[in-house]
């Protein structure tokens, strides 16, 4: 397929040329960024290429041609490093997600490689890609249709009356779905199982407690891939996993046609759209945990699952990659370090380099039982069976936290916190009268800042009490930390992101701990993020807003925003840079232009109609 024909089938619109002679130049690319491309190359100098032969792009998706008159004629491994290169120059120059592909211009052979990572090599090429397809097929592969969140969203509602019918406790269904669909994951065989005699007792086993026996032998084998995890910690979640879910009543109660039941609607309506080799999948699995926690009882609803979404904002915000080494000290179900692997792993050319961000790159804390054993699982369904996350109190583990050279903290702290899960230290402080943290969560990021190097970032959500309180322990907090870091940036996020569970109106902040607020002389960027392009719907929470061919509103204004903050531009109505003190307001809201290019007539007479209904209502005035 010649040059001319290989544009037009993937699509002339998607074209990007920036050389006369029509190929794409990753100098000129990486220096429109303020990057030297000698700072990505690798090896000889002399076989590192600039110039790619056909690049096509648009808003979220990049696609690489390189082209070979015909493959026989060239070493293989030659020409799979030349496109490892271009990879390589690309993430480099752009978050977007990645196909690249070699084809030969004398024949039709075509080898495409896309996914998470993007490593060009025999191993990781898409076998069954042999021909070109269009550039909107290419990105109905990558991303798929937001609307199979919505199938996924469907099914849990379904399968939690199917739980509830089962005699299933609320609080342990998530957690026993995540584990039964971890083993699914792992070749579960659940259908014609018969009683077996247990080799150990003589005894006969009925096929659930087979099934059952079966599911333990594959967590504890999933557990046992590492020689880094401690026996304390594989101990600790087998207990989690085993004793307090798979040993429960409520489980081992169900009969074999009901566990059988379970599993195959797990297995035909869940498993399918889990897809660890690509961030969609990624996305749909924190979709299935948060949403699942949605059917929890009253007494559970104040946490905050952090939406998966924002997840991915902050961890693109910080700009984790494969040098990252990120901490979750209060990791809950896990979004943030699963996030953290997918996008670190996205950065990575060589299954060695995967290995070691799962491996020694990727840590959490977590204090509850049951968040723990999502954490565990969560990790564990992305193929992390190497998981540092542990047990225990952020608070107890200042000296492990400190042993891991963290650069990177994405956390979401508790905000009313009572004195068990704060720092003892802290605590001491407190009116003997109250009995939830004063410092709305505050507290927590000062500690864990101050047992991490200064060469770390820190990403955290907090209410909005946090950012603009001016007095208690949130002010003195406030000032503890400008007396020691950098507040870099601050995000007004959505309403009701947590929606439906916490109530909470939350901000992203970023500190840059190497250097005193001070010193540092500089503006803060501030951003008015409140429009993310999800809605409520009735029985769903928030879902994401789609386009009329189904594909995400939400990606585009992700770009924006990362844009905005990344290049600290100032646009009416969305940003602002401004210099604060502890003394200030942390929220665009307080100086921020409003934006009236945007405003209507319609708008106008909006505000006015309130208006006088306020008047009406309040008596001040009357209507004849």
């Amino acid at each position: 397929m010649n040059r001319f024909d290989l544009i037009q089938k993937i699509g002339a619109q998607y074209h990007i040329g920036n050389t006369e002679s029509g190929e794409f130049s990753y100098v000129k690319a990486l220096a429109s960024v303020g990057k030297d491309i000698k700072d990505y190359q690798k090896g000889d100098t002399q076989q590192n290429h600039q110039f790619l032969d056909i690049r096509f792009e648009n808003d979220r998706l990049v696609i690489l041609v390189e082209c070979k008159n015909n493959f026989g004629r060239w070493k293989k491994e030659k020409i799979q490093k030349q496109l490892q290169d271009y990879v390589r120059y690309e993430k480099a120059y752009s978050d977007k997600k990645i196909v690249a592909i070699l084809a030969e211009t004398d024949g039709d052979d075509v080898w495409v490689w896309y996914g998470q990572s993007v490593i060009i090599d025999d191993d990781h090429k898409q076998i069954d890609e042999k021909s070109l397809r269009t550039f909107e097929e290419y990105e109905n592969l990558c991303f798929g249709k937001v609307n199979d969140k919505i199938k996924v969203v469907d099914s849990i509602k379904i399968l939690n009356e199917k739980l509830h019918s089962d005699g299933i406790n609320e609080k342990l269904r998530s957690q026993f779905v995540g584990t039964c669909l971890l083993a699914l994951k792992n070749g579960l065989v659940y259908e014609n199982v018969n009683t077996t005699v247990d080799p150990n007792t003589g005894k006969n086993l009925t096929p659930e407690k087979v099934v059952i026996n079966n599911i333990k032998s594959i967590l504890s084998g999933l557990l046992s891939r590492s020689g880094e995890i401690t026996d304390l910690n594989k101990a600790g979640k087998l207990s989690v996993l085993n004793n307090k879910v798979l040993d429960d009543q409520d489980i081992t109660t169900l009969t074999y046609e009901e566990l059988k039941d379970i599993l195959s609607f797990i297995d035909s309506n869940i498993v399918p759209y889990i897809n660890d080799k690509n961030t969609a999948g990624q996305d749909l699995l924190n979709l299935f945990f948060t949403t699942f926690n949605k059917y929890v009882g009253k007494s559970d609803k104040n946490q905050a699952f952090t939406p998966d979404h924002i997840c991915d904002f902050m961890s693109k915000a910080v700009g984790v990659n494969k040098n990252s080494k990120v901490l979750d000290p209060c990791c809950g179900s896990g979004a943030f370090i699963v996030r953290a692997m997918t996008d670190a792993m996205d950065d990575c050319e060589t299954e060695i380099e995967r290995d070691n961000v799962k491996k020694n790159q990727i840590f959490g804390i977590e204090y509850e039982d049951g968040a723990f054993g999502l954490s565990s699982t969560n990790m564990l369904i992305h193929g992390d069976g190497n998981s540092n996350v542990v047990q225990a109190s952020m608070f107890e583990r200042g000296e492990w936290i400190q042993e891991k050279n963290i650069n990177v903290v994405l956390m979401n702290p508790p905000y009313n916190a009572t004195k068990k899960f704060c720092d003892p230290q802290y605590t001491k402080t407190w009116d003997s009268k109250k009995k939830e943290d004063p410092s709305k969560g505050f507290h927590f990021v000062e500690w864990v800042a101050r047992h991490v190097p200064s060469t770390c970032k820190i990403a955290v959500l907090l209410p909005m009490q946090a950012a603009i309180g001016n007095s208690g322990d949130v002010k003195k907090l406030k000032k503890k930390m400008l007396d020691n870091y950098t507040l870099d940036a601050v995000f007004s996020l959505p309403n009701e992101m947590f929606y439906p569970g916490a109530s909470a109106i939350a901000c992203c902040m970023i500190f840059d701990l190497s250097q005193k607020h001070e010193r540092a002389n500089r503006e803060t960027f501030f951003g008015y993020f409140k429009d993310d392009k999800f809605i409520k719907r009735k029985g769903l929470g928030r879902v994401e807003q789609t386009n009329q061919d189904g594909n995400s509103l939400w990606l585009n204004t992700e770009a924006q925003w990362l844009d905005l903050y990344k290049n600290r531009r100032v646009v009416p109505g969305l940003s602002v840079m401004q210099k604060v003190t502890y003394e200030d307001e942390w929220l665009a809201e307080a100086y921020m232009e409003t934006d009236y290019s945007t405003l209507s007539e319609k708008d106008f007479q909006g505000v006015i109609n309130s208006y006088v209904s306020y008047l009406v209502k309040e008596g001040y005035v009357y209507e004849d």
